[in-house]
């Protein structure tokens, strides 16, 4: 014979399971500290000013002529 379950409680205790393993998930995603934002901001902003800095400039005129 079968164990009598309250449906009230296996729902939420499936959805407490389901709202845990969406924490976890956003704990992956946005759980960085405020050092390592800052350093990820330091990092793109170095990027970008090299990028700028070493840019081709591009030429009005087409290639062969001077």
């Amino acid at each position: 014979m079968s164990d009598i379950v309250n449906l009230r409680q296996f729902k939420k205790q499936k959805a407490r399971v389901e709202k845990e393993k969406q924490a976890d998930r956003n704990r992956l995603l946005f759980g960085r500290t405020k050092t390592e934002k800052s350093l990820t901001q330091a990092e793109a902003t170095k990027a970008e000013r090299f990028f700028d800095q070493n840019r081709l400039e591009k030429s009005d005129q087409p290639d062969g002529e001077q």
